[in-house]
């Protein structure tokens, strides 16, 4: 395999490239290898060195904890639970969220035996338990997806002994429906409508 065609192989495994736009994509870099090709390539290196997961949230950074934990201006009585980094950050897009986020790292799948174990829960509980919390609510931001919706009930129970208020994202989310790819607007809407699911 020539260098052209692993670039190609390369980019065609990004979500939302398929074979063809890999082949455009892989063209347009060769074409602007100074001005784009060689800046990307730099870029993705200092990346994949230099980029961590944050200890308390699970979000991609720069440091550890990431600039949203380490920032005091932000809300911490309130944690916004998200299913995946891309969530945390089409959020954080909107501008609407001022409070702290909680990664799950995916959702509870018992036809992929996916489990409580096998995500960031523990953290999410210890983050509610801890001594001294601040913690008053916690938002929950799961897909609208059988699986998503599974995981939210699963996390309102858990919550249950904690003096935290759930709520879950509301009117604006479609059934079925990801937040990154909901727009900014639908994404302020559903936080400003969000239910709270210990009082229902």
């Amino acid at each position: 395999m020539n260098e052209i065609d692993q670039v190609v192989q390369l980019l065609s495994r990004l979500p939302g490239l398929g074979p063809r736009s890999a082949k455009r994509a892989t063209l347009h870099l060769l074409q602007k290898r100074e001005g784009l090709m060689r800046p990307l390539a730099d870029a993705l290196e200092r990346a994949a060195d230099g980029i961590l997961e944050c200890n308390i949230c699970g979000n991609l950074d720069s440091i550890n904890p990431c600039h949203i934990c380490s920032d005091g201006r932000r809300d911490s009585t309130t944690i916004c639970v998200v299913e995946q980094v891309a969530d945390l950050w089409a959020l954080e897009r909107t501008g609407a969220f001022k409070g702290h986020y909680h990664v799950l790292g995916g959702v509870l799948s018992a036809l992929d035996g996916i489990g409580p174990e096998d995500l960031n829960m523990a953290g999410l509980i210890n983050r509610c338990s801890e001594e001294g919390t601040e913690v008053k609510e916690i938002i929950l931001a799961t897909n609208l997806t059988v699986d998503g919706q599974t995981t939210a009930h699963y996390i309102t129970e858990r919550l249950s002994e904690f003096p935290v208020d759930v709520t879950r994202l509301a009117h604006g989310v479609p059934v079925g429906g990801e937040l990154d790819y909901l727009d900014d607007g639908t994404l302020s809407a559903a936080l400003k409508a969000r239910n709270d699911l210990k009082r229902s």
